[in-house]
């Protein structure tokens, strides 16, 4: 009975990877409560693409709803992977930047608004390269101020990945949510071989890839808050509990010294296996706790 319990969990599972931007950040409301910002309709692209023959998004590839999640005013963020690689440009970085603003002006107001990402982006769109550095730069600024007052929700959830500037922006939310299937990290595979070699990174080596940037692993070594299976009720329930739980004590990009002791601790001149690795970070934080 409980083999068949769980096989019909699985058949009635409702992927989240599967959805797009739109339909994942509405997933994760209140029934009947979000509302689009700025949405498609509203005509807010990006003046720079067609100018270099790419056909540009009527949102320009990021979906921005507000409603409540519990109970509680959220704003939620979702960069549509699917677009240019989820990448990030002037129109798509005001919007994601505003979004934050706007939630940082009602929790000083004393209305209390949560907020939710979600990256799936390759880091900054080359066709807007200095514009999408820029909004990067003013995305990290906003949730460093917001991240005082509620807890900013980073999801990673699809095999896009978050990579690039943005890795950064994600590094900096209070919380960070993946699924196995996610990957994080500064530099993509391809950059890390075209840069240092295919000795460095075989990039055509799936099982390493996923085995050093996936969601796994990266939750292992607690740079990733929960680790979730590919399930929207999951996922939903993953950011109920973090918005329940509040601001953090200490955010994990305030621990400097902590990750500059991980660090100086490995011997750069080998390579590590990804287990090894993960059990040699899990010691050490393990150690520092019981002194």
């Amino acid at each position: 009975m409980s083999e068949q319990r769980n096989d019909t969990k699985f058949i009635n599972r409702q992927s989240f990877i599967e959805l797009n931007a739109r339909e994942r950040a509405e997933i994760l409301f209140d029934t009947g409560t979000s509302r689009e910002l700025a949405g498609p309709f509203d005509r807010m692209e990006s003046p720079w693409l067609a100018m270099q023959g790419v056909t540009p998004q009527a949102d320009d590839g990021c979906v921005v709803m507000k409603g409540k999640i519990s109970g509680q005013s959220t704003v939620v963020i979702a960069l549509e992977g699917a677009f240019q690689g989820g990448s990030l440009g002037e129109v798509s970085g005001e919007k994601l930047t505003a979004a934050l603003d706007l939630a940082c002006a009602d929790n000083e107001k004393g209305i209390r608004t949560n907020a939710v990402m979600l990256l799936e982006t390759g880091g900054v769109r080359l066709q807007e390269a200095n514009l999408g550095l820029a909004s990067i730069a003013e995305i990290m600024a906003s949730i460093l101020v917001l991240r005082r007052h509620v807890p900013v929700i980073c999801i990673i959830a699809g095999t896009v990945g978050c990579f690039g500037g943005m890795s950064l922006a994600a590094g900096l939310a209070s919380y960070v949510v993946m699924t196995r299937e996610a990957r994080l990290g500064m530099n993509g595979p391809e950059v890390i071989e075209q840069t240092s070699g295919v000795e460095e990174f075989d990039s055509s080596d799936r099982a390493l890839i996923w085995a050093i940037h996936g969601g796994e692993q990266r939750f292992a070594m607690g740079l990733a808050d929960a680790l979730v299976e590919d399930d929207a009720q999951q996922m939903v329930e993953a950011v109920q509990s973090f918005i329940a739980k509040g601001v953090p004590a200490v955010h994990r990009s305030s621990e400097i010294a902590l990750y500059r002791s991980h660090i100086a601790a490995l011997d750069a001149s080998r390579q590590w296996d990804p287990k090894e690795l993960r059990a040699i970070w899990k010691a050490d934080v393990a150690t520092e706790d019981t002194q």
